[in-house]
């Protein structure tokens, strides 16, 4: 019997679903991320929130903006501050896309999802994505409302 392929296991840690109904999401990276020791221990008690950040791109380098990953009770004074800009680890090649991605097309770094890999790396799923406007939300939503009352009506009929 031929093995199974293999799955991605990974344990998500955050999740930005407002992402897909508020922008057009494009091409998908995968990006590391650099964190202090705290904020790794917070992050596997699952409490980060990434819904209202975003990544810029200053002097050459990739940063997570606005993500709040709160701080680790049992630190005390070794805490983190929990906004504090965060450096993701991309290659060159890469972050020259996104940044050229931002600065020509008027695209915008979304950050999708926060979460630990088979290796126990906390990695960022970041997206180039750009802006979805009301008229296009309101027909996403009726493309996602007809799907539903389709698969309710073919299940209906068995």
């Amino acid at each position: 019997m031929a093995a199974k392929p293999a799955e991605r296991r990974y344990r998500i840690a955050a999740e930005n679903r407002r992402a897909r109904f508020n922008y057009e999401i494009g091409e998908v990276f995968e990006a590391g991320i650099a964190l202090t020791g705290t904020e790794v221990k917070s992050l596997r008690g699952g409490k980060a929130t990434i819904a209202e950040s975003y990544a810029d791109a200053r002097d050459g380098e990739i940063w997570l903006i606005n993500a709040n990953i709160p701080e680790y009770m049992q630190a005390n004074r070794f805490n983190h501050t929990p906004k504090r800009p965060r450096k993701l680890l991309l290659h060159r090649r890469q972050i020259n896309r996104l940044a050229g991605a931002v600065e020509r097309e008027g695209m915008t770094i979304v950050p999708l999802k926060l979460y630990f890999n088979e290796r126990g790396r906390a990695k960022l799923e970041i997206a180039l994505a750009r802006g979805k406007k009301l008229h296009d939300k309101r027909q996403t939503e009726r493309k996602r409302s007809w799907e539903r009352e389709r698969g309710r009506l073919l299940r209906q009929k068995g």
